[in-house]
């Protein structure tokens, strides 16, 4: 019985003193070094996509701004004259190129729930 606490004080002494090291002395664990190895692998694999993508997104820069510059007004007059969204289909394309935005038919709006109804879980 006494090697076994003996053993057990022996130990704890030690993991008190490693605690009290300096991490980089110490050094990482091994799910610490593993995680590292990890992202610093991801980063490795991810670095041409985002250089890519940085590319991608100089050249589609001026044409996005224009484009929110022409269609924001409009944008905006469509927000404000709609006040309840759940009333209203999704937006569909049809085979011309027009967008439509249908109203929902009155029964299919009694079937919505009630936004101001909160449910309980």
């Amino acid at each position: 019985m006494k090697p076994i606490v003996a053993a057990i004080c022996i130990a704890t002494l030690a993991g008190t003193a490693a605690a009290q090291e300096p991490e980089d002395e110490r050094g990482l664990s091994l799910m610490e070094r593993g995680a590292q190895m990890l992202m610093e692998g991801l980063m490795r694999e991810m670095e041409p996509a985002m250089d890519g993508l940085q590319g991608m997104a100089e050249d589609f820069g001026p044409a996005m701004r224009d484009f929110a510059a022409q269609m924001g007004p409009a944008l905006r007059g469509l927000l404000e004259e709609i006040e309840d969204w759940s009333v209203y289909h999704p937006p569909e394309m049809l085979e011309n190129g027009d967008i439509i935005i249908r109203r929902k038919a009155p029964q299919e709006q009694k079937n919505a729930p009630d936004p101001d109804t909160e449910i309980e879980i």
